[in-house]
């Protein structure tokens, strides 16, 4: 499973000037069928932007296991056989020069990177040698842990609400002929579905100095 949007810095101040997204919230069952070895490897949407923090900081986000109701969230967990990567090129030419590899167990996540790829492409392993940041999962309903890096990256893991809004009714309908705009304002189909989410903030200056980053996320399988 891949998503991939680009995002544009300016030279100088590493500031975001454009960002393409893609959603995409139901997969094939191999991905998200009940006793599938990959269950939990669905990517809803992926994020990224300048931290309203410091801008001197990147944030990135990548969700999966979408359109949980509430139920479903108080028990869902991130699948610990499932490698999660974020991919970062620098250079333009649409192959990872940098990861940030995602890895939870027992209730604790622990994020590698950012650092060379071990193998790009949809293969890999997991870059131990790498600056480690570690977090506990967060729990449904409960105030967000966070975890900080000795390279001084921030790491959230835990369910949140989905923010991806869609009015998918009308979307349909104009599908299909019988509307021909959106409504004003629409109505957010995703409203009280949650997705798992994976978030760092991360300094500018360690996902490379060019002007540009193409960014994407990978689910990987043993």
């Amino acid at each position: 499973m891949k998503k991939k949007l680009l995002i544009g810095f300016a030279a100088s101040a590493l500031l975001i000037s454009g960002i393409i997204f893609a959603a995409d919230h139901i997969d094939a069952p191999s991905v998200t069928g009940a006793g599938s070895t990959s269950l939990g490897s669905d990517i809803t949407d992926i994020y990224a932007f300048q931290s309203p923090a410091d801008n001197t900081k990147m944030v990135l986000v990548c969700n999966v296991k979408g359109l949980m109701s509430p139920a479903t969230t108080a028990t869902a967990v991130f699948n610990n056989n499932v490698l999660y990567e974020m991919n970062i090129d620098n250079t333009g030419d649409n192959i990872e020069d940098l990861v940030i590899q995602f890895i939870v167990q027992n209730g604790k996540v622990r994020a590698y990177g950012p650092i060379a790829p071990s193998l790009p492409g949809t293969t890999g392993t997991i870059r131990t040698e790498a600056a480690k940041t570690e977090a506990d999962v967060t729990p449904y309903g409960a105030a967000p842990i966070v975890g900080i890096g000795s390279n001084g990256m921030k790491l959230f893991a835990g369910p949140r609400d989905d923010p991806f809004f869609f009015d998918l009714v009308r979307f349909k309908e104009i599908l299909g002929g019988t509307q021909s705009s959106f409504r004003s304002p629409g109505v957010d189909s995703f409203a009280g579905t949650n997705v798992l989410s994976l978030v760092v903030e991360i300094p500018k200056s360690a996902l490379g100095t060019g002007s540009t980053i193409n960014y994407w996320c990978e689910t990987k399988t043993k």
